[in-house]
């Protein structure tokens, strides 16, 4: 599978992993193109540039701000604290009114939860009542957004990410004079090892730990089973005593591809049909592999629902108390499975004469298994052009199958 692995020796930041993800091939014009799906497109403009740092040829990106009375558009904590201040519900608009792929809105909301959760922890609020500073800011919502383009245009199945230096020292916020890493920063990180090194700078800021929080893995060394294609590194801020980069390392992991899957059941006769969704959504945002209903009866032949949740042991226990938490079952079951066998799966983008549609190619034993247009794509120019979504889909289909020479 596609993997990266992050090298954080001096920390991590939004603009630093899009300048990495830009030195590793990602086209800029591509990322630019991607971006304008955005309905606050005209807010801002995306540069780059290489710079050099301790002798490292390194890219680094800024977010120039283009409307008068946003805020800041310099990388740092200085932005983080403009007057623009969103909830995750503003951020869900957002990311709904754009016309950017269902993998990389679902990937960009999947950073954005994990911030939101994070802050609500801090400041002792619910994550919907959390007001964003720093990921308010238009240029951090560029940052996570277009990390989402980039792992999907390089095809990324897998992150991971070494012991992560946060810096020291201390840092001015929004609520004053706070301790490095900041208190989102440092519950982002709490299941990722960090250290501090160097001088007192702020290395780690909350939008590269929220990145890791919601996508990493952690990996001391570089995975024996990792082959590195290629190296590039993204520049940030700060002129040190070593170099403000971070190293990225992407190529394709071989590993074996077992792992402890469990199935979590529960039988649920009294809850709103309306909250399964919601409950679905945010079983998946903490890692479910899959999620299901099943309408079933129960003793006096009561109709209800069973709700079943494939998970990787690792994240068990965080589904289980999402499901006390949001649903009104007080009990479930926990199944081990045994094995479970997956096509090898990549997303393919195809050029149809109504637009760009991304479609899943699976593959097993060597042999093309199945072809599937992304339905969110396909809806969306359905909806623009006026015509049928099945008109959409089989020419999708076509193109993919003609590119493929079936």
């Amino acid at each position: 599978m596609r993997a990266i692995y992050l090298d954080c020796f001096s920390g991590l930041s939004g603009n630093m992993l899009l300048g990495a993800f830009l030195a590793a091939g990602v086209p800029f014009a591509a990322l630019q193109e991607e971006l304008r799906r955005l309905p606050m497109a005209d807010e801002f403009a995306l540069r780059q540039s290489v710079v050099k740092k301790n002798g490292i040829a390194a890219t680094y990106v800024e977010v120039e701000l283009l409307s008068e009375g946003k805020d800041a558009s310099a990388h740092g904590h200085a932005h983080e604290h403009g007057c623009v201040q969103r909830t995750i519900q503003d951020i869900r608009g957002i990311l709904e009114r754009s016309s950017l792929s269902a993998e990389v809105r679902k990937t960009s909301l999947k950073i954005f939860e994990a911030l939101a959760d994070a802050e609500g922890k801090v400041h002792g609020m619910k994550p919907d009542e959390v007001h964003f500073h720093e990921v308010g800011a238009v240029d951090s919502i560029v940052d996570i957004i277009g990390t989402a383009i980039c792992l999907d245009y390089l095809e990324i199945e897998k992150i991971f990410v070494s012991r992560v230096n946060t810096g020291s020292g201390t840092v001015q916020t929004q609520h004053g004079l706070m301790m490095v890493p900041a208190p989102a920063t440092a519950e982002l990180l709490r299941l990722i090892p960090t250290y501090h090194r160097g001088e007192e700078k702020e290395l780690t800021t909350p939008t590269g730990a929220a990145i890791l929080a919601a996508l990493a893995e952690f990996a001391d060394n570089i995975p024996t089973e990792f082959f590195a294609e290629r190296i590039a590194y993204g520049a940030g801020t700060w002129d040190l005593e070593m170099p403000n980069v971070v190293r990225l390392h992407v190529g394709e992991y071989a590993g074996s591809g077992q792992r402890d899957i469990c199935l979590i059941e529960t039988n649920i006769d009294d809850m709103d049909a309306q909250v399964f969704g919601y409950v679905q959504e945010r079983l998946f945002a903490v890692g479910a592999l899959d999620v299901w209903t099943t309408p079933i009866y129960m003793k006096k032949n009561r109709p209800a629902h069973m709700l079943s949740v494939l998970v990787d042991e690792a994240k068990k226990a965080e589904c289980l108390a999402l499901l006390f938490r949001e649903t009104t079952s007080i009990g479930m079951r926990v199944l081990h499975v045994d094995e479970r066998i997956e096509a090898v799966r990549h997303t393919a983008l195809v050029d149809t004469a109504h637009g760009k549609v991304r479609c899943k190619v699976s593959a097993y034993g060597g042999q093309i298994v199945s072809l599937s247009p992304e339905y969110e794509d396909c809806r969306e120019i359905a909806a623009r052009e006026g015509i049928p979504l099945k008109r959409v889909r089989q020419e999708a289909l076509d193109d993919l199958r003609e590119r493929l020479g079936e």
